[in-house]
């Protein structure tokens, strides 16, 4: 399977399509009985209505898997195009489907799904500091974009610090750029602030801004054995690392440069989870873009056929097993 992807075959569009919905086969027959599908995040409460009960399970994981395909092309596109792999090929749209694929809370609509839309185009953008001769205007465009994330999921708001890491490894040091990127946030918050002043909900802003803290995240009924679906991954990951690591010195300055930014990027919405503490295990929905891509470059440069493919059956194997597998 992964040997097809390698390719930039158009038809691979037709097969990832098929594994998209076989892999959210099982969720339809057990569907999770607590699903988030609530769009509206912390500051747009008020702003914006958007009942959970609207869609039914056969509705709420196909629009999910329509919003998972698209984001998918689209990433596949932001990667080939920037040249990040070194070759073209469908490996960066079929790791992130797989990725957003591996616990049955990831398979229905969710704030962190939509959010993947807005951490594509922070990608795009950050991507463009580099090539730019001048970045104000993308990095106020990058603050933006974390504003209106984090109106729809206020962990979000942590994804700010990518902005200046990617200032600070994509362009030499310049304070209009840094600063630019704070204004692009507060410009969010503050025309938020003005709505809620005129529309006389000025309190429940204050009290909504007190609400939160952070705090260690507690993951309700845990169930271990869903957790053994991570072991390919992992080792899927760290093997990504290391060839990396010894095509290093070997790749373009841009690449280089990217590859840290997208593991400072885990990093951060890893440590982002604590930010509230009504925590939702799909939060980690945000990493699948980031994760993928490394992934991704393992798979395009392995050489052991038998292996790689092995270790992907297992790990497309392993997801379909525990959705129709209730512990």
């Amino acid at each position: 399977m992964i040997q097809v992807f390698r390719s930039h075959n158009p038809f691979n569009i037709i097969w990832l399509v098929v594994l998209l919905f076989l892999m959210r086969a099982g969720v339809l027959i057990h569907f999770p009985a607590n699903t988030d599908a609530s769009f509206t995040g912390l500051f747009s409460r008020l702003l914006i209505t958007a009942p959970a009960g609207n869609f039914t399970a056969s509705g709420n994981i196909f629009w999910s898997a329509v919003i998972v395909i698209s984001q998918a092309f689209w990433f596949n596109f932001v990667v080939n195009n920037a040249n990040l792999l070194g070759k073209p090929s469908f490996l960066p749209a079929l790791l992130y489907v797989t990725v957003s694929g591996l616990f049955p809370v990831f398979l229905t609509l969710s704030a962190p799904l939509i959010c993947n839309y807005l951490l594509n185009w922070m990608l795009q953008k950050l991507l463009d500091l580099y090539k730019t001769e001048e970045a104000t205007s993308t990095a106020y465009d990058l603050g933006l974009i974390v504003g209106i994330g984090t109106l729809i999921y206020f962990p979000f708001i942590s994804l700010f610090l990518i902005i200046w890491i990617g200032l600070l490894i994509f362009r030499p040091f310049s304070w209009h750029e840094w600063v630019s990127a704070l204004m692009g946030v507060l410009t969010i918050l503050f025309f938020l602030s003005v709505y809620y002043y005129c529309t006389n909900h000025i309190s429940a802003f204050n009290t909504l801004w007190a609400s939160f803290d952070a705090d260690i995240p507690v993951i309700s009924n845990p169930v271990p054995y869903r957790f053994l679906v991570l072991v390919p991954l992992v080792l899927i990951f760290i093997l990504g690392l290391f060839r990396i690591q010894s095509n290093f010195l070997k790749s373009m300055v841009m690449v280089r440069k990217t590859f840290q930014v997208l593991f400072l990027l885990i990093l951060i919405i890893t440590f982002a989870c604590c930010i509230k503490t009504d925590f939702s295990f799909n939060h980690f929905l945000l990493g699948a873009m980031p994760i993928a891509l490394i992934t991704a470059y393992y798979f395009l440069y392995a050489s052991k056929k038998w292996i790689y493919e092995s270790l992907y059956l297992l790990l497309l194997f392993g997801i379909i097993y525990f959705q129709f597998n209730n512990f």
